[in-house]
């Protein structure tokens, strides 16, 4: 059971940061200087591209990043 609630909380962390992301990425098409958009698409670049993401799950990162890039 914990492992099980361990997976849970760590697919909920990646599914915030994707949904953190694509919010982000919303508010830079309509407004490209937005300083705390800026800062959360960094922060989330940053967070799938890391060592913790690895932790969290198998996804590759970059891979992931990259559809997210190209949803744009």
């Amino acid at each position: 059971m914990a492992i099980e609630s361990f997976q849970d909380l760590a697919n909920a962390i990646v599914i915030q940061a994707v949904k953190d992301y694509r919010g982000a990425m919303r508010v830079l098409k309509r407004y490209p200087r937005n300083t705390t958009a800026k800062a959360i698409r960094k922060e989330t670049e940053s967070f799938f591209l890391s060592e913790w993401f690895r932790t969290l799950t198998n996804v590759d990162g970059a891979r992931l990043l990259g559809k997210l890039q190209k949803e744009g």
